[in-house]
Order: structure tokens, then C-alpha cells, then sequence
């Protein structure tokens, strides 16, 4: 009798103590849910706060501040409905089977090449290039030439030398183009490295999770 007793004691102390937890666990879920919202737009809360404080205390360069931002949402706005009209088209029209062998892993020069063509094409600020990885990324593409078509798109892109050549001469944008061409090979390459396979990996899973999302 006595060691059934100890036994019902001992359960007892057990669901009491899973309660216990279970119940410090629940007012804890929202604070957790916060954590996300705070480190996702932390520093843009940061920059609104800055931006208020500086047009109160410099009225005119709060105002030029304003402007600037007015713009850039103006063109963000005219940038992104489009990018998201293409990447849905990539997304449908391209299977990961395509993907894969013209710019996969063991695509070669010819993904080399594909990736550069795809950024030096492109229209539009850097940070419009990102979706488009995401998507890459997402169907196959391999990270040396992710890396190129986003070096690409920064550095390379048609309208772009076109303006340069006109602003400062042929001669500076070939050298220019020229260095490019080697450079951002390079970079990616040796960036893929330094990665490696844990550190591809990880941004294939946190694209996953961006999606999921």
C-alpha cells in the first residue's frame, strides 16, 4: 500500500509539474510571435522614428528627406507590379527540370553565360532582383551562378553601359565591362566556396520558409 501510494504521489507531482509548464509555456507563444514582427521591421521603425525627429528638429532637410522617400516609393510602385507579372510567368512556364540543366550545378560555361545575359537584360533598381533569385534559387539554380546574375544585374546591365559610355567615355566602360566580366565569376566562385554546402543549404531552407509564409 505504501509503495501504491508513493506511485500516485509521484504521478501526481508529475502532471502538477506539466501543468505548471504548460501553462508558463502559454503566456510566453505571443511574446514569441512579436519577436519576428520586431526583428523584421525593427530597422525600418528605426528609420521612421529618425526621419520624424530630424523634419522636427531640421525642418528643410526633413523636407528634401520626405521627397526622397516619396520618390523612391513612386518607383518602387512602378518597378515591382511588373516583376511580380514576370516571376509568376518564370514560375509556371520554366519547370525545375529546365532550370536545372541550363543553369544548375553542373551547367558549365553555359550557365555562366545564361546568368549573365539574364542580369545584363534586366530592368530596374537591385533590389528587383532578389524576387527573381528567390525563384532561381527555388527552380535549381546553382549559387556561383545566382551570384553572377545578381552581379550582373548591378554592374553589367545594357541601359546602364549605354548611359555610362555616353557620361564617360567608351574607353572607361570597356574597362569597366572588362574587369566585370572577370570579377563578378570570380567573387561568385569563391563565394560559393567560403559558403559551402551547410551554408547553401541554409539559404535553400530560409527561402523555403519565406514562401511557406
Amino acid at each position: 500500500m505504501s509503495e501504491q501510494m508513493k506511485q500516485m504521489q509521484n504521478g501526481r507531482a508529475q502532471s502538477s509539474e506539466q501543468a505548471a509548464r504548460t501553462a508558463g509555456k502559454m503566456p510566453n507563444q505571443p511574446m514569441g510571435q512579436k519577436k519576428p514582427f520586431l526583428k523584421r521591421y525593427g530597422a525600418f521603425f528605426l528609420l521612421l522614428i529618425a526621419g520624424v525627429v530630424t523634419g522636427l528638429v531640421l525642418p528643410d532637410l526633413g523636407k528634401i528627406a520626405l521627397n526622397n522617400t516619396i520618390d523612391s516609393f513612386k518607383e518602387m510602385l512602378s518597378v515591382l507590379p511588373p516583376i511580380f507579372i514576370l516571376l509568376g510567368l518564370l514560375d509556371v512556364w520554366v519547370d525545375r527540370a529546365t532550370m536545372i540543366k541550363y543553369t544548375g550545378k553542373g551547367s558549365g560555361f553555359k550557365g555562366v553565360l545564361i546568368a549573365f545575359l539574364l542580369g545584363s537584360a534586366a530592368a530596374g533598381p537591385l533590389y528587383a532582383a532578389f524576387p527573381f533569385a528567390a525563384v532561381m534559387i527555388k527552380k535549381g539554380t546553382s549559387l556561383t551562378n545566382l551570384l553572377i546574375f545578381i552581379g550582373a544585374w548591378s554592374t553589367t546591365k545594357i541601359p546602364m553601359l549605354a548611359f555610362e559610355a555616353a557620361s564617360m567615355g567608351p574607353v572607361f566602360t570597356l574597362v569597366r565591362l572588362g574587369l566585370s566580366l572577370v570579377g563578378i565569376p570570380l567573387i561568385a566562385w569563391v563565394t560559393d566556396r567560403v559558403i559551402g554546402q551547410a551554408g547553401r543549404e541554409e539559404i535553400i531552407a530560409l527561402n523555403e520558409a519565406q514562401e511557406a509564409k
